[in-house]
């Protein structure tokens, strides 16, 4: 239920911006915004910059999937995989849509080049995704940790390049998290089962049972 919502505010966010002029930024984007270029400086560019290359082209698109599910399968979770998969395809696929569908402006004080749409924020919603998925199939409270602070680190780099407005990374994160959460929900006792083997010790997948006939006196 929370990820349907989630999805839903998403949308109801874009209807919101569709029906502004033009999709003008909110008044938070705005002063965000400001804050953000007052404060630019060459110290802030190389991470920006690497968060930029880390979540989006090649990297995001190619580098970062297939090493994954190739952990995944490495360490015998071929569910953990196909939920990986569905969950960074459907999400992409999500994105591009309300960004044809909604077609916001991006901002004018943009340092790097970008498609065209402005909202959802495509990085920001790629990191979510990306997040709850490990977050899920490894369940470590680490692993969550590092998560959040890699998505928000990614949301506050887009916003920092001019990439976005700030009510995009939100739209990206909501919707990244939604669609993760709403996937998990068919794979849930699969992922469980496999996660609960991959914690026993090797000796209980080999050890036969004793029948108590053949227990030696």
């Amino acid at each position: 239920m929370s990820a349907a919502v989630a999805v839903l505010l998403v949308v109801l966010l874009g209807a919101v911006v569709v029906l502004r002029e033009r999709g003008l930024p909110f008044s938070f984007d705005s002063e965000w915004m400001d804050e953000i270029l007052e404060h630019r400086s060459p110290v802030w560019d190389v991470p920006s910059l690497v968060m930029n290359a880390l979540g989006g082209g090649f990297v995001a698109v190619f580098v970062v999937p297939l090493i994954t599910i190739a952990l995944l399968l490495i360490f015998r979770r071929p569910w953990a995989a196909l939920y990986f998969t569905l969950a960074i395809i459907v999400s992409a696929a999500a994105v591009q849509v309300l960004k044809t569908a909604i077609g916001r402006p991006r901002p004018e004080d943009i340092l790097v080049v970008s498609d065209f749409g402005s909202f959802p924020s495509g990085h920001s919603a790629n990191a979510a995704t990306l997040a709850v998925v490990l977050g899920i199939v490894f369940a470590r409270t680490w692993i969550w940790v590092a998560g959040s602070v890699y998505t928000l680190l990614m949301m506050v780099s887009r916003t920092y390049l001019g990439a976005h407005w700030l009510s995009d990374t939100i739209g990206g994160l909501l919707l990244g998290a939604g669609v993760a959460v709403l996937l998990w929900a068919p794979f849930a006792a699969k992922l469980y089962r496999e996660r609960s083997a991959s914690h026993r010790p090797f000796w209980s997948h080999s050890a036969r049972p004793v029948e108590p006939g053949n227990v030696d006196s």
